[in-house]
């Protein structure tokens, strides 16, 4: 471990690591890409190039249930991992997993081959993003938290969103397959080779970090820590604080849960939709794009608004506002109204999405922050494979993809009353620990 003066010479905050902050966000950016190559093209081409007969619902959402049950444990064990490793290699590892999923799209002679790269795409994606936010929020200061999440996130959805229109004209010119293929290597390729050449571990800056703390070097106000857990606690016992021995903590890992409904249906639903409608590969392409271009480029704003109005608020708004874009969904047709849709929810989503990160990290001590970020991510994103169910239950009982859509919204609504009502505000300069 570190001594207390060994302690005193890391530097945080954005300006003072610029360099590793930004070959951290060029590695979420790829992160996104990975994960967008899934999101146009694979769900519209379900039926006609991977057999999936039309009114399957539940085989359908078959590849995010696997996706989100796979992530979510991954999300798990990456934050503890990381704590012994580091988290340069646990990043390394996340690339690995990902070589095969351009070959086995491919060559896929089945749906089952879809759904068993997605469990490879659930690994990368729970190893890789979360060592990323995780590295960005140890070498940040407290009072940057809220932006550091807001541009980790803009540059991961915005990848999710070049590459959904990408390999959808990828997908036109040398067809579905090839296209997602010649894609897939590129990102993967690039990205573990940046990884090896230019990424540090940024676990010492998260020890010394601890130990200013427990040294009381540490300005500016304190956060309000949980009191009912130890300094070095084990796993359980951060999963139990998360999950709900603390009523802050467990009221965002449910609305990080619910949330990830919302992308479940864009992610199948969506496009499905907006094919049985009649629109193109590359609109629906643009149509997906902009929800995930509006909510990249709008946390720029979100997250550093709430390092200034706090985290509860943007919560509640945007869980409602997000619910809200999804009913406007099914209200209205063309292209225009189902991209204001798609930009509502985006907005929605720009809101809650970095200030649910924030407001773990506010208050989860350095010694076990990681742990918990893993463990909050675990939740959230269990919800795709929950959601994903749930809605392939609720649209083969109803009839309708339609159905999930209402779902959605109505869960939304619910969980945002209950960040609302069971959750106090996380921020440490406007809620501080009492002296």
């Amino acid at each position: 471990m570190l001594a207390v003066h060994d302690a005193v010479d890391y530097r945080y905050g954005i300006r003072d690591n610029l360099a590793q902050f930004a070959h951290q966000l060029v590695q979420v950016f790829f992160v996104g890409l990975t994960i967008g190559m899934f999101r146009t093209v694979v769900p519209a081409l379900a039926e006609s190039e991977f057999g999936v007969a039309r009114g399957s619902f539940m085989m359908l959402m078959a590849f995010v249930t696997a996706f989100g049950f796979v992530k979510g444990t991954l999300n798990f064990v990456a934050g503890r991992l990381s704590e012994r490793i580091g988290r340069k290699r646990v990043l390394f590892l996340g690339w690995l997993a990902a070589v095969p999923i351009p070959f086995m799209i491919l060559y896929a002679p089945s749906w089952n081959w879809i759904v068993a790269a997605t469990v490879l795409l659930g690994v990368n994606q729970g190893l890789a993003w979360s060592m990323t936010q995780t590295s960005k929020l140890d070498l940040t200061s407290a009072d940057q938290r809220g932006l550091t999440i807001g541009l980790n996130e803009f540059s991961g959805y915005f990848g999710v969103a070049v590459a959904g229109i990408v390999t959808g004209y990828l997908a036109t010119a040398y067809g579905p397959r090839e296209g997602l293929m010649i894609f897939g290597l590129t990102v993967v390729a690039l990205a573990g080779l940046l990884t090896l050449m230019w990424v540090k571990d940024t676990l010492p800056w998260a020890h010394a970090e601890g130990k200013k703390h427990a040294a009381g070097l540490m300005g500016g106000p304190q956060p309000r820590y949980p009191t009912n857990i130890g300094g070095q606690p084990n796993t359980w016992e951060v999963f139990t604080l998360m999950s709900w021995r603390d009523a802050r903590l467990a009221s965002v890992s449910q609305a990080g849960l619910v949330e990830k409904f919302v992308d479940a249906l864009v992610w199948v639903f969506f496009p499905v939709y907006l094919y049985q409608q009649g629109l193109s590969l590359a609109g629906i392409g643009w149509v997906v794009g902009v929800y995930g271009f509006v909510w990249g480029i709008s946390q720029f704003v979100t997250g550093h608004l709430s390092d200034r109005v706090g985290r509860k608020k943007p919560i509640v708004a945007g869980m409602w506002l997000c619910g809200a874009g999804v009913a406007l969904v099914l209200l209205g047709e063309g292209e225009l109204w189902w991209s204001f849709a798609a930009a509502v929810m985006g907005f929605g989503m720009a809101l809650l999405y970095p200030t649910l990160s924030a407001a773990v990290s506010d208050i989860a001590h350095p010694a076990w922050r990681g742990s918990a970020i893993g463990i909050y991510r675990f939740w959230r994103d269990l919800g795709y494979g929950i959601g994903a169910l749930l809605l392939g239950a609720v649209a083969a009982l109803f009839g309708g993809i339609e159905a999930g859509f209402w779902f959605t919204a109505a869960a939304m609504f619910v969980s945002g009353a209950i960040v609302l009502l069971a959750c106090e505000e996380t921020h440490p300069r406007l809620n501080p620990a009492a002296d």
